[in-house]
Parts: C-alpha cells; sequence; structure tokens
C-alpha cells in the first residue's frame, strides 16, 4: 500500500514540474502602464523583480500584492509580451477636498484626526474600502451617545486629472433621553440613594434648566463604575455587577437602562499584614498599612494605603513600587484579612530634567523652581513641588509632568515637564459706570515675564480728567541663586480728588522712588524689607473737619492757597505665606500676606500702616471644578510720636482706607464707603457753598452750630474686608478653556471706620437742609454687603472682570453700582 502511494506521488509530481519550468522565462525588460500621478521609479521600487531575473508566475503574483501594498492603486494586470513583463495599473484617486456638513455632535478637528487614523488625508490616494468602515464607526459613536436615528453617507464626486472630493454628510437626529432606570436585587440601599450618584439621569429638577437625560455608553460605564465603589465601600466586599440591559421605548425615543446587582454580605477587616522587602522601613509601612480591627471593609480605604505606601517609597527614589492589597476571606463569619504586598522595586536616578511647550520661557526660568535635581534619586514630593512652583509664576495655563526610564538602563530615568504658555502681560485698564460718578478709565502696561526671563517690568503711563500718573518698575525674582529678588521703582503722579470717583476734593504732586529685597525662608514663607522717599505736595484742600485736626498743623496760615509739601522716608516690611497651587486661578491652597509701612522719626510726618490678607480655597469636588474662596483683608493705620507744638501726628488724609468697586466691595462706587465729609458752621455766618452745595472753607470750631454731611465719602484709618465665593464651572465654555474662564458666584462685605473721630463733638448740632445722616464714624458697626455673580477671563491683553452686583446692606446716601468691567489682575 505504501509503495502504490509513493507510485502516486512521483508520477504526479512529474507532470507538474514541466508545467511550472515552461511558465518560467527570464525577464529581459519591466514596463508600467498607466502610471499618472506616480512615478516610474517609485512603482519599480515596490516591484521585487528585476531585469535579469528568472521568474515564475508565483513570483508575478508576489509583485502584483506588493504594488498593491503601495496603496496607490486600485487595479493591476500583469502579462507577459515575450520576455517583456507588463504591468497595467489602474491609480487611486487623489483627495482633494474633504467636507462636513450637518455635524454638531462632532466637531470638523475630531472628524479630521479620525480620518487621519484611517489614512483619509487631502492629497493622499483615496482607499474606496475603508469608506464604509468609517461610516459605520461614525454611527457607532452616535449609537453611543443615544443617537439611533443618526446616519452618515460619505459621497466620492469625481473631479478632472483623477482626483475626487469627499462629502461626509451627517444626519445626527436627535437624543434618545433615557425614560427609566431600574436597579434591581438591590436591598441594603433604595434606588434613589443609588441613582443620587448617577451621572445619567431619567429625571431631572425643576430649576436645573441647563441639564439632560441624554444616554452616553461612556457615562453609563462610569456610573456601574461609581455603583461597585458605593457598595464596596461600606463593606460590601463581594458585590457584584451581574447584568446591564439597554432597550429602546416603541417610538426609539426613549432608552430604559436596567442594571441587575447582587450585594452580598457585609464583611468587617479581620487583621492586616505587610509582606515583601521592606527596605528597612518595617515599622513606619506598618504603621500606615494598618487598619483597625473590626473596621467595616471600605475599599477606598484600601487604595488610600496603597497610594500613600507607593508615595513613601516614591520620596526615596523607589520610582516604580509595586503595592498591592491581597483580601483573604472567611465567608463564615464575613470577615477579611488584608495583605499589603509591597515591592519597591529598584531604586532609580534623574538623568535629564527636560521642558517643553516654553518657547517665550527660557529654560533658566523654568530649571530654577525645580527641586529635584539630575543626578540625585527621584522624588514624587520634589517633581511635584516643582510642577507648583511653575504653576504659581502665572506664566502657565497647564504644567504636566511625565517620567520615563532611560532605553537600556533600568535605574535611570528623564523627567520631563510639559508646559502651555500663558499671556503673563497685562494690559491694566478699567471700565465703569455709576449713577453719579458716570464713566470712569484707566490703563496701563505690565509684563511679568520680560522677554522670556520671569524678571517682571511694569511701565504705566496713564491719565484721566483726574490722574496723571508714569510709573516704572522693575523686580528681578532670582537676583541671587538663593532666591534673593530685587525691586525698584520711580513713579510721578498728579492727582485731583475733586474730579475722581467719589472722593472729597484735593490736588497732590508725588514724586518718589523705592526699593526692596525678598528673601525665601522655605517653599511658602517668604519676608521682604524695602525703602523708599517720596515729595507730597498738597494744595487745594476742601475744608471739612476731619481735616482739620491734620491739616491745620501744617498750613502757612498767612497764605493758605499755598499747600504743603512733605517729604517723607519710608520702610516697608512684610511676610507671606503662599501654598496655593497655582498662581492664576487657583482652586486649593491658602495665602496670606501680612506688611506694614512705616515713615522714618526724621520725616516732615510720622505715621504707619498695616494690612493683612488672607485667602483660602477649599476645593469641593475631585477635578476641583468646584471651589469655596473665603477672603479676608484688614488694615489699620495712625500716627505716632509728637510735633515740635507737641501735636499727636496723625495718619495724612490721603493715606486713609477707602473701600467700595470691583476689587473689594462689588455692588457699590469705588471708594464711597465709610466715614463722609462734615462741614462745621456758624448758621450766622454763612459761607459760600462748594459743589456739593455744603459750606466751604475752614470749619468754624466750637463756635459751629449745625454740621452738612457730605455724600462724599473720605476714608478712615481701620477697614474690614472680605468676602464668600462660591467657583462653579463656566457655563458653554470649552473643556480647553477650563484654566482661562473662571465663573463665581460672591458675597462681599466691607466696612471702614476712623478710631480718631469724636463723634461726641457733633451728635448734638443742628443737621444742615439736604445733609446726609449723621454716624459714629468710630465705630466699625456700618458694614456693607452685596451679592453677585463674577466672570474672569484670561485674554490675550490680559484679565477681563466682568461683575453683577447688588447691594445687600447699605447706608443711606451709599452709590451703587450694578455692573462693572475691569481689565487688569483682580484675582
Amino acid at each position: 500500500m505504501t509503495f502504490k502511494k509513493l507510485l502516486v506521488s512521483a508520477m504526479i509530481a512529474g507532470a507538474v514540474a514541466p508545467a511550472y519550468a515552461q511558465d518560467e522565462f527570464v525577464v529581459q525588460d519591466i514596463e508600467v502602464k498607466g502610471l499618472q500621478r506616480v512615478a516610474l521609479g517609485a512603482a519599480l521600487t515596490y516591484i521585487p523583480v528585476r531585469v535579469g531575473d528568472e521568474v515564475s508566475e508565483l513570483q508575478i503574483r508576489s509583485a502584483i500584492r506588493s504594488l498593491y501594498s503601495s496603496t496607490h492603486f486600485n487595479y493591476i494586470d500583469a502579462r507577459r509580451d515575450n520576455d517583456t513583463l507588463i504591468f497595467t495599473v489602474s491609480e487611486r484617486p487623489t483627495i482633494a477636498e474633504i467636507t462636513f456638513e450637518g455635524n454638531s455632535d462632532i466637531k470638523d478637528e475630531q472628524l479630521e484626526e479620525s480620518l487621519l487614523d484611517n489614512n483619509i488625508v487631502t492629497g493622499e490616494p483615496l482607499d474606496r474600502t475603508t469608506i464604509s468602515g468609517i461610516e459605520k464607526g461614525l454611527e457607532d459613536f452616535y449609537h453611543s451617545v443615544g443617537k439611533y436615528n443618526a446616519s452618515v453617507d460619505i459621497q466620492v464626486v469625481d473631479l478632472p486629472r483623477n482626483r475626487v472630493e469627499l462629502r461626509m454628510n451627517f444626519d445626527e437626529g436627535d437624543a434618545a433621553e433615557i425614560a427609566q432606570i431600574n436597579i434591581v436585587g438591590n436591598k441594603a440601599f433604595a434606588d434613589e440613594q443609588l441613582l443620587d450618584a448617577f451621572e445619567l439621569r431619567d429625571d431631572l429638577p425643576w430649576w436645573n434648566v441647563i441639564g439632560e437625560k441624554r444616554y452616553q455608553k461612556q457615562q453609563l460605564s462610569g456610573d456601574l463604575e461609581t455603583l461597585e465603589s458605593f457598595y464596596r465601600d461600606r463593606g460590601y466586599l463581594r458585590f457584584q455587577v451581574e447584568s446591564v440591559q439597554v432597550s429602546m421605548t416603541p417610538d426609539r425615543e426613549g432608552i430604559y437602562i436596567t442594571i441587575n446587582v447582587n450585594e452580598g454580605d457585609k464583611y468587617n477587616v479581620s487583621e492586616t499584614d505587610v509582606i515583601g522587602d521592606l527596605k528597612g522601613h518595617d515599622e513606619l509601612v506598618s504603621r500606615i498599612a494598618t487598619i483597625e480591627e473590626g473596621t467595616l471593609y471600605n475599599a477606598a480605604q484600601v487604595t488610600y494605603i496603597e497610594d500613600m505606601i507607593s508615595r513613601f517609597y516614591g520620596r526615596y527614589g523607589y520610582a516604580y513600587p509595586e503595592v498591592r492589597a491581597i483580601p483573604e476571606h472567611n465567608d463564615d463569619d464575613k470577615t477579611v484579612k488584608i495583605t499589603f504586598s509591597v515591592e519597591p522595586g529598584k531604586r532609580v536616578y534623574v538623568r535629564h530634567i527636560n521642558f517643553e511647550g516654553n518657547g517665550a520661557t527660557k529654560d533658566r526660568v523654568l530649571r530654577r523652581e525645580m527641586r529635584q535635581l539630575e543626578g540625585a534619586w527621584l522624588s514624587d514630593n520634589k517633581i511635584e513641588q516643582g510642577k507648583v512652583r511653575l504653576e504659581r509664576l502665572g506664566f502657565f495655563e497647564t504644567v504636566e509632568t511625565s517620567t520615563e526610564r532611560v532605553e537600556g538602563s533600568d535605574d535611570q530615568v528623564d523627567v520631563t515637564y510639559k508646559v502651555k504658555e500663558q499671556p503673563s502681560g497685562s494690559f491694566n485698564a478699567g471700565i465703569g459706570y455709576g449713577d453719579y460718578s458716570g464713566l470712569q478709565l484707566n490703563a496701563g502696561v505690565q509684563q511679568n515675564n520680560f522677554l522670556g526671563t520671569g524678571n517682571r517690568v511694569g511701565f504705566n503711563v496713564s491719565t484721566s480728567r483726574f490722574n496723571k500718573n508714569v510709573n516704572v518698575s522693575y523686580t528681578d525674582p532670582y537676583f541671587t541663586m538663593n532666591g534673593v529678588s530685587l525691586s525698584g521703582q520711580v513713579y510721578m503722579s498728579e492727582f485731583d480728588a475733586g474730579q475722581a470717583e467719589n472722593l472729597i476734593r484735593y490736588n497732590q504732586k508725588t514724586f518718589g522712588v523705592s526699593s526692596g529685597v525678598g528673601f525665601p525662608v522655605d517653599e511658602i514663607n517668604s519676608f521682604n524689607f524695602g525703602i523708599g522717599y517720596k515729595n507730597q505736595e498738597v494744595t487745594n484742600v476742601d475744608g471739612y473737619e476731619q481735616i482739620r485736626k491734620f491739616y491745620s498743623a501744617y498750613l502757612n496760615r498767612e497764605n493758605p492757597d499755598d499747600g504743603v509739601a512733605f517729604d517723607i522716608y519710608e520702610f516697608n516690611m512684610g511676610w507671606s505665606r503662599v501654598t496655593l497651587n497655582r498662581g492664576r486661578f487657583p482652586t486649593s491652597g491658602s495665602s496670606q500676606r501680612a506688611g506694614i509701612e512705616i515713615s522714618a522719626p526724621f520725616s516732615d510726618v510720622q505715621y504707619f500702616r498695616t494690612n493683612y490678607e488672607y485667602k483660602h480655597y477649599y476645593p469641593l469636588t475631585r477635578d476641583q471644578q468646584w471651589t469655596f474662596l473665603t477672603r479676608l483683608n484688614l488694615g489699620y493705620g495712625n500716627g505716632y510720636g509728637t510735633d515740635d507744638r507737641g501735636n499727636d501726628y496723625l495718619l495724612p488724609f490721603w493715606e486713609s482706607f477707602r473701600v467700595g468697586g470691583q476689587g473689594d466691595l462689588r455692588g457699590f462706587e469705588a471708594n464711597t464707603v465709610g466715614p463722609r465729609a462734615i462741614y462745621s458752621s456758624a448758621s450766622q455766618l454763612p459761607a459760600p457753598p462748594d459743589v456739593t452745595g455744603a459750606p466751604n472753607g475752614l470749619p468754624s470750631g466750637s463756635d459751629s452750630q449745625q454740621v452738612q454731611v457730605s455724600r462724599f465719602a473720605v476714608g478712615g484709618n481701620a477697614k474690614v474686608v472680605g468676602g464668600l465665593e462660591l467657583i462653579v464651572p463656566t457655563p458653554f465654555v470649552d473643556e480647553g478653556m477650563r484654566n482661562s474662564v473662571r465663573t463665581s458666584v460672591f458675597v462681599d462685605f466691607g466696612m471702614v471706620w476712623d478710631t480718631e473721630f469724636d463723634y461726641d463733638r457733633y451728635k448734638g448740632l443742628e443737621l444742615a437742609q439736604g445733609s446726609q445722616p449723621l454716624t459714629d464714624y468710630s465705630s466699625p458697626g456700618d458694614f456693607r454687603a452685596s451679592a453677585g455673580v463674577s466672570v474672569q477671563w484670561i485674554s490675550p491683553m490680559g484679565p477681563l472682570t466682568f461683575s453683577l452686583g447688588r447691594a445687600l446692606k447699605e447706608v443711606e446716601g451709599d452709590e451703587t453700582q450694578v455692573f462693572s468691567f475691569n481689565i487688569g489682575t483682580t484675582f
């Protein structure tokens, strides 16, 4: 039998072999016909046959397959003409244009990216076989977001010169809404409690006007994970989602979702243990991993412990520790023993620290913020410190870090900081409108990252009907390698308070120079010290009561119109503590700043001013899109010492604190909150009125029989300003703008008072006709409050702020301001 098989096989082989031998020939020439766009040389590179080769039918078929792999041809035929091998081809058409029509759920950019993945790009050949797959993939996407009636049609329009246009027509239809979500099998928790944590909704409260009940497959997957976490965080270690059914309503406009669950039993922790090579940190790691016996099992707590152990080893250079919790169930007594398996791995070192995305900012500006050193052990804490310090600079919209292993080395990594720059200069301008003051304008320019050096340069030239100002400033935050900063400024100004926003009349000319240094104490604390000189000339001062005690000591009685000039030498000192997660639009952390300015004893006037500012951001959600902000600002100033006449020095009136407006108390016009100007006069000695209708000139003092309280505020030497803000996601803004636009709902409060005001002196006097009410300006009781909405946007010209505010508590005579708009840094 075996012999017969071998004989038959030999006969067949003998018959076939001559046939193949007859088809083989030596190629004398190769031709490719039908080429239009593809060059002959390019086509020949895909043909694995050369002149002089002896080829067979199998080799020719292989050459055809190789030509097809070039993706340039729709059709290929090969034939032999004597000893010439001829390929006849039909080129694929070139894509001349791709258009989209009817798409709203998918942006053009997303479609272009998807087509690129399928090699559908303008200028490239079109493979028609991929079109149906693209249509099916897009329709599947629409089904995943609940649009089951959506359709996609791709039309190929022929153009001259073997070109085509792809027209992608979308009929998205309406999204099917969720008609009902049912959870089956739950006994421990009610449906409402479980569904409350879901993103998908089958019912919306009446006030949620922007919510939707639209079905999305990705959200359902996330909700199932949320459901599982909900149970496992409450002891249900064996909880399972057994099945999920998603079905359409008969009219295909609604969706039913049914989730079948098996809750299982509650488990308590019986004990915890740690195994593995702990690198000498046994005691500390065991303390981190300890869960008290009898505690209800909590998956979130277990995950937190895993993360804490990983972070701990990350501080010591173990970049890739493996920490895994191994539960051992005891179904008899419903307990679980948790063993944490710890494998720190090998300690790694940082080879290079690289920066990406900093087109304008120099590398050295970023590198000096680093706390992780090249050549040192990798420390997760120091990597994160560098990230936070870069974010606090205010130069970058986002900062991301990544760690990559060095190829060929198991103990080295490279660290990369990828930044996205944002405008660091600002065009400081303001526009506001008040019932009395009308339109208010101001302007200036500042660059916080001058030429990418990280140095701050300011050049402000502004003019308005009440103010002319020139200010040049410069700050080098790294004047020394240790982070000691140096700053200086020169400024001149002319100020006409009578033409300003709600201020009492006086004119002031100022020239000054100042310089300061800052010393970092640690990562979050720093001190600064400064000195300065200014010459201030004050003229045309309105004669109201609160100024009389200060101004009369310096006034030239023989020629009171000459005014008074003061030479003032100042010293200042400040402290700051900042733990904010970034410089602009922080979402967590706090900042505290305290400072004091004091004039030198050899100055013409001796006084001091203190200020304390506090902000704290409390993130309410994990993604920190919802954040609660608390603010507080305290100020106090006064004179110290006595002059040559034995009179106590007082705080100069131009240094008084003023409140109101965009910066601190929205809903009120600028400078309108606080003590008002008081004029006193003898009733039998009338004086010419000022622009407000109140008597003018120096007050008559003890002979006064009546007082006139002006509508203009004069400020005070003490203030308290604060507020509460809820920072919320900005509606109708793309995810990419999240770090550039901020919306908040606020409540502001503030008060200003004058501790040197003598209320008893005036409370018994008669109020002149048309006077504002007289209150005790030495008491902080007259606080104001407002509430509203604010939107901030970091635009190319600088930060823009829009506010709508309404006064909640005001005092008679206050000037309110519903809308304000400001360009400049106000946060």
